[in-house]
């Protein structure tokens, strides 16, 4: 009896062992890097995908010639409310090793607009991390509109919710490779806030403020809604919203997230293929042949919605 008991006690143990090993190798397999030992590129990606959603820090910075530069970063957080400091970091290309616009005019004048990023901005500010040559002004390309700061030179964003003029109290470089951080610390001089997102107790409505956090890749993250994709901007440059066509820039139809998707593509469709996406479409939409722009601007939105950026500019230029 006693070894009757001893040896299904014994196969009990040995099952149990065999279901522990197919748990740890099954459940608990992965893939491990050493930094050192994969590219910076990966690692980058790496990095992004698992440390997300982050905050956005649009930046606003101007030169010491006065000229301004927009540009969003999420190596971003608050880190003191006494003093209130933030702090992101303008992290060197990885592909040449050079440094960003932002990160040099912050060394010249010690001051930057820090301004939120919610939905309604969201494909602007997207717009405006094209690496547009150092003359040219990302608030005109994105179709933002420049607002005088109070105690700082750099402007702020004016649709952007709430914005924070500060003071660079200091600049700590991480590396002198690819990829290397560069930590700018800030202090809020003045903040504002949009009306509209306050409450009785001027405590901002968090459902309201319907912030956006980038993730990995092309991810981002709306904090009523969960992940959604943008495609990232062209490596070659983007027509932009000051380019638009006056219709377009000027409609009482389209937003400015739909002005930023317009903007972001390296030339028009011809006037050929126009023509021959609103004969086809008229087949099936005969109301949209010899439309209104307010009704090709409605179905346009539409297209806008699904991401079909190539048929919206088909119907707008018909």
């Amino acid at each position: 009896m006693l070894i009757l008991l001893f040896s299904n006690a014994f196969k009990l143990f040995l099952g149990e062992l065999h279901i522990s090993y197919l748990w740890q190798n099954q459940f608990f397999s992965m893939a491990s890097f050493i930094p050192k030992d994969i590219s910076t590129g990966k690692l980058h990606g790496l990095l992004l995908s698992a440390v997300a959603p982050r905050p956005i820090a649009f930046a606003s910075t101007i030169d010491a010639d006065g000229n301004p530069n927009l540009s969003p970063f999420s190596f971003f957080n608050v880190f003191s409310a006494n003093p209130p400091i933030m702090i992101f970091s303008p992290a060197r290309r990885v592909r040449n090793n050079t440094t960003k616009h932002t990160l040099e005019n912050a060394k010249q004048t010690k001051e930057v607009v820090i301004n939120v990023v919610n939905y309604d901005i969201v494909h602007q500010m997207s717009l405006s991390s094209t690496e547009y040559p150092e003359d040219v002004n990302e608030f005109e390309k994105a179709g933002l509109t420049m607002q005088k700061s109070d105690l700082v030179k750099p402007f702020r964003v004016a649709e952007s919710p709430v914005q924070f003029e500060c003071k660079v109290n200091d600049i700590i470089t991480l590396g002198n490779e690819g990829g290397a951080g560069n930590l700018i610390i800030c202090e809020v001089v003045k903040l504002h806030v949009d009306d509209d997102y306050l409450n009785d107790e001027e405590q901002i409505d968090q459902e309201k403020l319907d912030l956006v956090a980038r993730a990995g890749g092309s991810y981002y993250s709306r904090a009523r809604n969960g992940f959604f994709e943008i495609p990232k901007p062209l490596s070659t440059l983007g027509i932009g919203v000051d380019n638009l066509p006056d219709h377009i820039k000027n409609s009482m139809i389209l937003t400015g997230n739909d002005l930023g998707m317009l903007a972001n593509v390296e030339a028009l469709p011809s006037k050929e293929d126009a023509e021959d996406f609103i004969k086809k479409i008229g087949e099936k939409h005969p109301q949209l042949m010899g439309a209104s722009l307010r009704t090709k601007h409605r179905k346009a939105k539409d297209y806008l919605s699904y991401g079909d950026i190539d048929s919206a500019w088909k119907l707008l230029l018909s």
